[in-house]
């Protein structure tokens, strides 16, 4: 199908409504690094909550969804659902430690918490780790899922979708900075929802699918339309949703879902306004991620299994799409195609709109990391303002260029979520641990890095793992690369002390291995204060938890026809939801905001307003309302 005057009308209006929201909302992007790639930290909850959403909501994802739920049914999109525990815990334990360090990327972090070369190598081999390759790995798969778009709906050939894609979201990132990327999100979240909601509705009413009721109804989706997976296959079972929700969630590094938080969550957060913004931004992510985001594209999914039922009819179907890009995550994009005209054009500038988000997010990202963590660090540390605006916009265009590249070598979007989880594996605690544990050195994440990839390679590659189930695999790395960065930690050297004490007067971290210097820095009922309040925050995750899986089932029951259960898990969403409030309040997160502990108040421990401006300590002040 091609694009009638109307569409097209549509697509431009939106691709120009969103260059002009941006170079709007930018034009202070150009005075300085901060405001370039950090907004001068001045965002408010509602606005980075909805950033994060757009960023998440790419091209990639409703492939992504489509393809896990073709495969393996409803259930079978456990595989991210269960991330949801990993970003809960980041938004009540870890965004307001993020906040109070005030560095300028989650990279700068490693020189803050750790000391000597180990931790600038460590900051420098990170940048070029996470921001080149992990993060040209998602752009490609990113700009893989418009190459199958453009395939099917434009006609586009892959080479010609990388360049009108990428030309566009180059002007647009370069232009507007981190501040444009935010503001415009609104507008482009709010586009891209309409156009989901609105490819589900047609889906679900073509005449071969035959209403909501129908859908769910037909015999050959009985096996998909399960919320959980069967135990009737104890592998499946174990690999959809016992693994992902018992080791995965701790276990794993995923770009998007970091334990304790990092990439764009980190860049959003340490954006925040202060603490209780960068806290209400990251719950707002997990609700509309999690509860509200999935259902449209599992609409479309289970109803392209009616259409399409397996890869031989989507073949048959498109011709002249390449061979090599059709696999089940086709199904998203074949199911745009009968959409009529006008409604065509709405849906695919609601796609182009969520490619620009993601796009402009991670290329303002890994600019970010590019000139913050190596250009600045390693060689030219006395660089202008301007400079490092101008390195930020050219390492801008070079990402896009190589982000083209990868994107030509996928295959599937299934294929680099894959890649990620793997190389990934056996790290996630260590990212959780680093804020409780003082003796997590440099060392620690250097060596979980290494273990990570070698010991996944070879369960990935050698005849000796070939026999063995994908979960014994991941069981396996995630065992062998925690044991490992376990009893490097315990056997190399430790951070040195004045950077641990450096460390605490920034941060506060709670918890008891902590204690000790918070009492000899004169911390001792701070501590215990701040301690109280992280014990609450585990009851919000716990709550938040329920409150979101709640929501998320409810949506689902309600849908499928299921009203009884759909009013019951209502009822668990205002309870929960109520309990998570309540704990919030009672942990100190709603009512007061510090982006340190208040000098000079008893909580502080008696810190003097001078001592604390010695040290470098914010003065903090309450706030008068929560998000």
């Amino acid at each position: 199908m091609r694009l009638s005057l109307l569409d097209w009308c549509l697509v431009l209006g939106a691709m120009a409504t969103s260059v002009l929201i941006g170079a709007w909302a930018g034009r202070r992007s150009g005075r300085s690094s901060e405001e370039f790639f950090l907004t001068g930290r001045s965002m408010p909850w509602w606005l980075l909550g909805t950033s994060m959403v757009a960023t998440t909501f790419s091209t990639d994802t409703p492939n992504l969804v489509t393809g896990l739920t073709r495969t393996h049914g409803i259930a079978g999109n456990w595989t991210w659902w269960a991330f949801l525990l990993t970003s809960m815990t980041t938004a009540f334990l870890f965004a307001r430690l993020w906040r109070r360090s005030g560095v300028a990327t989650d990279m700068a972090f490693y020189e803050l918490r750790y000391s000597g070369r180990p931790a600038a190598f460590l900051r420098g081999f990170r940048g070029v780790y996470v921001g080149l390759l992990v993060n040209l790995l998602i752009m490609g798969a990113v700009t893989l899922a418009a190459i199958k778009f453009g395939s099917v709906l434009f006609g586009f050939k892959p080479i010609l979708t990388v360049l009108v894609a990428g030309t566009a979201t180059v002007i647009f990132t370069a232009t507007g900075g981190l501040r444009g990327v935010i503001i415009s999100d609104c507008f482009l979240f709010l586009l891209a929802m309409t156009g989901s909601i609105a490819a589900a509705v047609i889906s679900v009413n073509q005449p071969a699918v035959g209403g909501l009721r129908a859908l769910f109804e037909n015999p050959s989706l009985k096996g998909s339309i399960a919320f959980i997976p069967s135990t009737a296959d104890p592998s499946l079972f174990v690999t959809l949703i016992l693994l992902p929700l018992l080791v995965q969630w701790w276990s794993v590094w995923y770009p998007g879902a970091e334990p304790g938080g990092g990439g764009f969550v980190a860049q959003r957060m340490l954006a925040a306004r202060d603490e209780r913004h960068s806290v209400g931004g990251l719950v707002l992510f997990n609700v509309a991620h999690y509860a509200l985001r999935p259902w449209p594209w599992i609409l479309v999914a289970l109803s392209s299994l009616i259409l399409f039922p397996d890869l031989a009819s989507l073949r048959h179907a498109f011709p002249d799409v390449d061979p090599s890009v059709v696999n089940q995550d086709l199904g998203y994009a074949a199911m745009l195609t009968l959409l009529p005209h006008g409604w065509l054009g709405l849906v695919t500038a609601s796609l182009v709109s969520a490619y620009l988000s993601t796009m402009s997010s991670l290329l303002n990202l890994g600019s970010s990391y590019g000139v913050n963590d190596l250009y600045l660090r390693f060689f030219r540390p006395q660089a202008d303002e301007r400079e490092k605006v101008r390195v930020g916009r050219l390492i801008t265009v070079i990402l896009m260029v190589l982000a083209g590249a990868v994107a030509l070598c996928l295959k599937s979007a299934m294929q680099a979520f894959n890649i990620l989880l793997s190389i990934g594996a056996g790290t996630g605690l260590l990212f959780f641990v680093r804020w409780y544990w003082p003796r997590v050195s440099a060392w620690s994440e250097i060596s979980a890095m290494g273990f990570a990839l070698t010991i996944s390679l070879f369960l990935q590659f050698s005849p000796m793992a070939a026999a063995l189930p994908d979960w014994i695999k991941l069981v396996g790395a995630v065992g062998l690369t925690t044991a490992g960065w376990v009893l490097v930690t315990l056997w190399m050297p430790p951070t040195r002390r004045d950077i641990l004490e450096a460390f605490y007067r920034r941060v506060h971290p709670p918890g008891p291995l902590w204690r000790p210097i918070a009492i000899e820095l004169g911390y001792a009922e701070a501590h215990a204060a701040e301690t109280r309040r992280s014990r609450g925050n585990i009851v919000c995750v716990l709550t938040g938890c329920a409150t979101v899986y709640s929501l998320l089932f409810s949506v689902g029951a309600f849908l499928r026809g299921s009203l009884e259960l759909a009013g019951g898990l209502a009822g668990v969403v205002l309870i929960s939801g109520a309990a998570c409030a309540v704990y919030w309040r009672r942990a100190g997160i709603a009512n007061e905001r510090w982006d340190v502990l208040q000098p000079g108040s008893p909580e502080s421990g008696g810190v003097t307003r001078s001592a604390a401006k010695s040290a470098g300590m914010e003065i903090a002040v309450p706030a008068r309302e929560s998000p």
